[in-house]
């Protein structure tokens, strides 16, 4: 059976899959498990995956502002 979220498949990743999860806040823990709302993918670290699952968690959007959507579209 393969492992796809530690060994040899996350060598190649960028810092080895480590960062910071943007539910839980927490640095340097693997950020690999993929988890979609409201159109968005999120990756998200392996406890707050099972919060979610189990609902003791939600996954909110992160909407950027106004004034930054508008730069990028100039900048297009």
């Amino acid at each position: 059976m393969s492992k796809p979220h530690r060994g040899r498949s996350i060598r190649e990743l960028f810092a080895r899959g480590r960062g910071e999860c943007p539910v839980c806040k927490r640095e340097n823990v693997k950020v690999l498990y993929e988890q979609e709302a409201e159109g968005q993918k999120f990756k998200i670290c392996k406890t707050c995956r099972a919060a979610i699952k189990h609902g003791r968690k939600k996954l909110t959007v992160i909407k950027p502002e106004k004034a930054a959507v508008e730069t990028i579209k100039e900048a297009q």
